[in-house]
């Protein structure tokens, strides 16, 4: 027996040791190239973080709002929530991501993959819009997102009727994804601030139902840093979870910050081993992300809290959730398996 118990202890350490070894490339599947204000850093910051930090791919959106800075404010707000004046749908940011890519030379510019997010979702006109940018730059464009659907008080600050993942709107835009192939990166609650239920859980789950062909990306699994500032976790999360990917293969999870704690990992920063039994299950359908905002700084840092739950998957599965996975989900003719549109 003290044999056999030395031999079990020799293995831990060195698997331990091996998972401690592990260099991860990442693709970053959430990062905004501006903030609320249409600003950004630029892309030699981000080139430059990028290359600090192992970071190979990025998907890049805009952000479809823009922050107002209102007359009766002495001083200019630094977030969506630094006061109570409005926000309003923008449409300019994808020109801003647009002529950023365009300036980077052709070796640089494979490693960046840009998703339309400046529409109105309530608006009807919308798709029509998405179909214009497509032709005016064909070929750029390899995704749609992040879209702004419930997004709890930035929804309440933004001008006009409350989006939602299942509106007319959004269904004329699914269509159009589906016919160019390209996945769809929604921000949408899952609940309110106060309510311990999926509230909100029909906005997502009917669109996944009703447009299987379209790859759904969910942007920080429905949960956000808001929710958590008043109910510091949803239980039922992970059973909803489990049972939307069983039941539905066209969805994928965006793990970005918002997930990775409570839920990842618990607070002394251990994995949780029912969230690492359903990405194992689900091996192929979660991809992280920094969802940083026009700043690069923390770029590294965000994609690196991870490796504590990476390290704890086999290899091969936590290099597909680093990196490979958000590749995978992009149209077939930006992963070289069609000719470009």
């Amino acid at each position: 027996m003290p044999a056999i118990r030395s031999c079990l202890v020799l293995a831990a350490l060195l698997l331990a040791g091996a998972a401690a070894a592990r260099d991860y490339r990442y693709s970053d599947a959430h990062l905004h190239y501006v903030d609320f204000f249409q600003e950004s850093a630029g892309m030699d910051e981000l080139l430059a973080s990028m290359a600090r930090n192992r970071v190979d791919h990025v998907m890049l959106a805009g952000i479809p709002v823009a922050k107002k800075w209102h007359e009766d404010e002495p001083k200019r707000p630094r977030y969506y929530a630094g006061d109570d004046a409005a926000a309003y749908w923008y449409s300019a940011t994808d020109v801003l991501v647009a002529a950023a890519v365009k300036r980077l030379p052709a070796e640089q510019r494979r490693r960046f993959h840009p998703f339309l997010s400046g529409f109105n979702p309530n608006d009807k006109n919308s798709d029509a819009h998405i179909r214009r940018m497509l032709e005016l730059e064909p070929g750029l464009w390899q995704g749609i997102g992040e879209v702004f659907t419930r997004h709890d008080d930035l929804t309440s600050l933004t001008e006009g009727d409350t989006p939602r993942a299942n509106n007319e709107a959004m269904a004329r835009i699914y269509h159009l994804a589906a016919e160019h192939d390209l996945p769809v990166l929604l921000h949408s609650n899952i609940t309110s601030k106060r309510e311990r239920n999926p509230l909100y859980l029909h906005e997502i789950e009917e669109p996944l139902r009703n447009h299987p062909h379209v790859r759904f990306i969910w942007a920080h699994a429905g949960t956000s840093m808001e929710i958590h500032r008043h109910q510091k976790r949803l239980d039922f999360l992970l059973p909803v979870l489990t049972r939307l990917l069983d039941d539905y293969p066209n969805l994928y999870i965006d793990l970005s910050w918002t997930v990775l704690r409570p839920y990842l990992l618990d607070e002394e920063g251990k994995p949780d081993p029912d969230w690492l039994a359903l990405v194992r299950r689900h091996s192929g359908r979660f991809m992280i992300g920094s969802d940083v905002v026009g700043s690069f700084d923390g770029l590294g840092e965000q994609l690196g809290a991870f490796d504590a739950f990476l390290d704890a998957l086999p290899e091969g599965v936590a290099r597909k959730v680093a990196r490979d996975n958000f590749l995978a989900v992009l149209p077939r003719w930006a992963r070289g398996n069609a000719p470009a549109p």
